[in-house]
């Protein structure tokens, strides 16, 4: 017989295994990521008292205008979400990739917002 791979469980799976790790430490701000098939979001997050201090997205005006699609775009993104991160006072953070593999728009969005200043 063949297996059924539910793709939303085993990402459930991913992302509790980074919250067991989290639940320890909250000094740090979160940056969580969220891809779908074509758009991607960042939130910088700040645990402990429940806020977003910074979010950029691809469906922003400034972004969308440029008309880049996939890994361009989140060079964009992360650049951005650094910026704003960097003007809220914010230079070092916890990555959270929110269950989602590190490849592909994922990894490319981390680097670029490391080469704009911010720290994991």
């Amino acid at each position: 017989m063949y297996r059924i791979i539910n793709r939303r469980k085993i990402r459930q799976l991913r992302k509790m295994r980074f919250w067991r790790r989290r639940s320890s430490d909250l000094t740090k701000p979160r940056l969580c990521i969220f891809k779908s098939s074509r758009h991607i979001q960042a939130q910088l997050i700040d645990d402990n008292k429940g806020t977003v201090i910074a979010s950029a997205s691809s469906i922003e005006t400034e972004i969308k205008s440029t008309g880049l699609r996939g890994k361009p775009m989140a060079v964009k993104v992360g650049g951005l979400i650094a910026e704003r991160a960097k003007k809220a006072g914010v230079s070092s953070v916890v990555f959270d990739r929110n269950g989602f593999t590190y490849h592909g728009r994922i990894q490319v969005l981390a680097d670029s917002a490391r080469e704009a200043g911010l720290q994991f």
